[in-house]
């Protein structure tokens, strides 16, 4: 695996187009409501439409809102360092740190739904590969010439121009924040900054140019994502305005696509399907915490592997393993962005077919959450240890029983 790009585990497209076949066979067998759906076919829409309207696209509106602050905040600290207010410049890095917490938590709160427009617009390894290219990043704060197009602002220049080890979350973390130490994390003062390792950085023009780029194209992939899912028209003007300007307006409704399942022009040839695909995003999620996020640097056997740290300049790690699982909650368990229970859920649905599954599910995923939690930041020091193999023991658990969970949809 190239370890500048991240990956889902286990995208079984093949598997759930395969079996879509069996489950409109199964779920005809049922009695019709009154709109031509199979009773089984209903409950799932009932499940689905509210998993679309309530958990994925408010997930994806807050990402990009925080990621247009944060964005704005970066320019800000930009303008100022480069006038020779330092201080001023660093107050604004403080803001830009405050948004860039909030949008991330917003990321990886929708990691249990990678499918659709992260994967097809390759969003994901986009704006959350890591770790940071370090080599390349020091190769390019030394090229004048490239710098210099970034000051420009040209929308197309830095997708375009730079690979993913210097774009997205990681590559602005570097930037917006410094480790005083391995117990708490401070936002970046550009009178004495430090890089990952503890060293004094000499801190340039270029780095604050490279900043506020960075964040502008993380800001448009973040806008392109609730575009895709919400509809343009269900935007605001300056976000639509956004995409626009930079030719990268969705060119599929991914939201109207899984509400719409069994319609013309959805992908989804039923509810079951789209519930399917749902339970399949959460399985990804938790295999990659389990096998990658921890199980990487858990195992420990190569430098890759104990450099393989997300998150580790914010000292967020734990905080992002723990909001990819309660992703899955939010999905499975039918939880709207703001916490709210919506009143049908692919669990609820799931516990008239197979309770023992469901219940399984739940308090799994409820104990790989503790488990993680548990865990001691800075992560990097403490993924060998006993809270970690404790938490991959559950994730473990926890997709087996998704799994189980998945094939329940077909009874």
């Amino acid at each position: 695996m190239n370890m500048f790009f991240k990956f889902p585990l286990c995208m079984t497209v093949v598997t759930i187009m395969a079996t879509s076949m069996i489950s409109c066979s199964d779920n005809n067998n049922g009695s019709n409501t009154s709109n031509g759906l199979s009773d089984e076919e209903q409950a799932l829409k009932e499940a689905i439409v509210p998993y679309v309207d309530n958990t994925v696209i408010p997930t994806y509106t807050a990402m990009a809102d925080e990621a247009i602050l944060m964005s704005e905040a970066c320019t800000k600290a930009k303008e100022a360092y480069l006038s020779g207010d330092k201080s001023k410049a660093t107050e604004y890095v403080a803001e830009a740190c405050e948004h860039w917490t909030e949008s991330r938590k917003a990321w990886e709160l929708s990691e249990a739904f990678l499918f659709g427009a992260a994967a097809d617009y390759n969003i994901d390894p986009h704006i959350d590969s890591w770790p940071l290219d370090q080599v390349a990043l020091d190769n390019l704060l030394n090229n004048q010439k490239m710098m210099d197009a970034i000051g420009e602002g040209d929308f197309d220049y830095i997708t375009t121009n730079l690979g993913y080890g210097l774009l997205g979350y990681h590559a602005l973390e570097y930037i917006l924040f410094q480790l005083t130490d391995d117990s708490h994390r401070e936002p970046r003062n550009f009178e004495k900054a430090y890089n990952y390792s503890g060293q004094v950085v000499n801190i340039t023009n270029n780095h604050l140019i490279y900043m506020a780029g960075v964040a502008e194209d993380l800001r448009n992939q973040c806008i392109r994502l609730e575009a895709s899912w919400a509809g343009m028209n269900n935007i605001s003007t300056q976000k639509q305005e956004i995409l626009t300007e930079t030719e990268q307006e969705p060119t599929f409704n991914y939201g109207t696509s899984m509400k719409t399942a069994g319609q013309g022009g959805s992908k989804y040839t039923s509810y079951t399907v789209a519930a399917q695909e749902l339970i399949q995003g959460c399985i990804d999620i938790v295999d990659e915490v389990c096998t990658q996020k921890i199980g990487r640097p858990n195992s420990g056997q190569s430098a890759d592997d104990k450099n393989y740290i997300e998150s580790p300049y914010a000292l967020n790690s734990v905080v992002d393993f723990v909001d990819n699982i309660k992703s899955v909650k939010n999905a499975y368990e039918g939880i709207s962005y703001d916490g709210k229970n919506n009143a049908t859920s692919v669990s609820a649905y799931v516990s008239t077919v197979d309770q023992a599954t469901d219940t399984e599910v739940k308090a799994l995923i409820d104990e790989s959450i503790t488990k993680i939690q548990a865990i001691p930041e800075p992560f990097a020091k403490n993924a060998t240890g006993a809270e970690a193999d404790a938490a991959i023991a559950s994730l473990s658990k926890l997709s087996t029983a998704l799994n189980k969970a998945n094939k329940a949809l077909l009874k």
